[in-house]
């Protein structure tokens, strides 16, 4: 299959190398560090065991630079999404599926869903409708991530656990492109289920994530020290039984239980969730569809949520402040390379 995977980082890296070193047509959509690195070195995959493998058949390209593929993997954070929608375009022939690869609740979620809610807009997740303006609901294929990897190097991934991508068609059919894709992840050496109930894997993903994320985020804790410290645990609980009630009056069902579902978290060990990475890098972070989407759900199911609504408000109040600061830091920089470039100049003897 012809892949190209938009968003070279952890998830999209260790997707698109496997893929291209088990036989496939990978381009990875890059920029900037990451492109110039792919270009000259392919893309490096360090395994959990620690086995190092380079993926030297990888292209690497910017939008605008390769035609239709067969495959899009979407591979970035929910929040960049929305300006990169029209860039795809350029990517789409007429049976091109998108892989939607974001956390959370993604924007298609009601589409083919039945019932009174069906087609409704997400708009946590696509708050203007720029997204389905561009990318239309027929091309979507869902799946869930459930590995953890970084990117810990222009073109270069760690996994640190997990090898399993749940796909899904949103009206639970077994398709014929979904089985294509299901079978080249697994020739790369993923698990890759087809799921009769992708939304139900959305959910249950989605109840860890509407947790950990924010509380490691404003702890600057690993997930086995917020799993492991009693009353952080406590609040975990109680934000997974509102997240369940939510999702129950939704349809969904919940196979595992929250002491299994807490317990999972806490196998993964001393890792730091992506929202905590992003803060300590001073990213945006990745709130609106992780969190804001189960208090935009929350609502149409007309369910109390205060414990996630506290962490939302809170969280999204440290999001403003790294904005902020990350706002004045671009200000203020220029400020002070101009006044030590004049300073510099006076002391040589040049001239303003």
């Amino acid at each position: 299959m012809k892949f190209a995977v938009v968003g070279a980082g952890s998830i999209g890296g260790y997707l698109g190398a496997r893929l291209s070193m088990a036989g496939e047509d990978v381009t990875f959509i890059a920029r900037g560090a990451n492109l110039d690195a792919i270009r000259r070195n392919g893309f490096r995959l360090i395994e959990e065991d620690g086995s190092e493998h380079v993926a030297d058949r990888v292209k690497a390209a910017a939008f605008g630079e390769c035609g239709p593929q067969d495959s899009v993997l979407l591979a970035v954070k929910a929040h960049q999404v929305p300006s990169l929608a029209k860039d795809l375009r350029g990517l789409f022939g007429p049976d091109t599926s998108v892989v939607t690869l974001q956390n959370g609740i993604p924007w298609w979620y009601f589409y083919r869903l039945g019932g009174p809610l069906d087609g409704r807009p997400v708009h946590a997740a696509d708050p203007d409708g720029n997204i389905s303006s561009y990318i239309e609901n027929e091309r979507i294929i869902g799946t869930v991530v459930y590995p953890a990897s970084e990117l810990i190097a222009p073109g270069i991934v760690k996994v640190i656990e997990g090898n399993r991508f749940a796909l899904g068609e949103p009206d639970g059919s077994k398709s014929e492109r979904v089985q294509r894709l299901s079978e080249a992840l697994t020739r790369a050496g993923f698990k890759a289920p087809i799921a009769a109930d992708l939304r139900a894997e959305i959910w249950l993903k989605l109840w860890g994530n509407v947790v950990f994320n924010p509380v490691s985020a404003l702890s600057h804790a690993t997930l086995a020290a917020v799993c492991g410290f009693e009353p952080t645990r406590a609040l975990a609980v109680a934000m997974m039984e509102e997240t369940r009630a939510v999702a129950e009056t939704l349809g969904v069902r919940f196979r595992i239980s929250i002491d299994k579902r807490i317990a999972g978290a806490a196998a993964v060990g001393e890792h730091k969730t992506s929202m905590l990475q992003d803060v300590e890098a001073g990213r945006p972070l990745e709130l609106a569809v992780l969190v804001g989407s189960v208090v935009e759900m929350a609502r149409l199911a007309e369910v109390p949520t205060p414990h996630i609504d506290a962490i939302y408000a809170v969280t999204s109040l440290l999001a403003k402040t790294l904005a902020d600061s990350q706002g004045r830091l671009r200000i203020e920089k220029p400020a002070q390379g101009n006044a030590a470039s004049e300073e510099h100049k006076r002391a040589v003897g040049g001239k303003s």
